[in-house]
């Protein structure tokens, strides 16, 4: 079994993951997304209670690893009954995405793991991204990407419930 001092972490998203996109207009302004992060966006509706006790039961340490940064505590993990979580210390999201570079909250991750087996789980993962980990990342990892029109689904969280029981046994 997993030291838990050591057991592995779950890096997670909420725009695209917890909250799928599933046709919404995004927002393009700072301004809207304030808006999207209020607790008032009707597109919380999307967000599935019961992932909340399957992510609890995982055998890792969850962290936000959003652009909500603490919002996530305070407007998403109590649609899913989860308690505050610890916050992924992220650079400022990029107001625009570029194609072909490390995202924007690789190497922060990275960092934050500090050598420890980590999942993180988000909707803009690139390959990019996975062989840069694989690179200079000492433990383990998986970083799963999810489609955003749909967010993470139950073949998701069996996907990362069968990494973190290989990660068990090996240790």
């Amino acid at each position: 079994m997993t030291d838990p001092a050591q057991r592995p972490l779950l890096f997670l998203d909420v725009d695209g993951t917890l909250l799928p996109y599933g046709g919404a207009q995004l927002p393009s302004t700072l301004e809207q997304w304030g808006q999207w992060q209020h607790p008032s966006n009707p597109q919380l509706a999307k967000v599935v209670p019961g992932h909340g006790p399957r992510l609890l039961a995982l055998p890792c340490d969850l962290i936000w690893a959003t652009a909500w940064m603490h919002d996530a505590n305070e407007v998403i993990a109590p649609l899913l009954g989860l308690p505050e979580l610890p916050v992924a210390d992220l650079p400022d999201a990029p107001e625009e995405d570029e194609t072909g570079v490390l995202h924007w909250k690789t190497r922060t991750l990275v960092e934050t793991a500090a050598g420890r087996p980590f999942l993180w789980v988000d909707d803009e993962i690139s390959d990019l991204d996975r062989a840069w980990v694989a690179a200079q990342h000492q433990g383990q990892a998986l970083l799963h990407r999810v489609d955003s029109a749909i967010g993470l689904t139950e073949s998701d969280l069996s996907a990362l419930d069968g990494w973190l029981k290989d990660v068990s046994a090996a240790s």
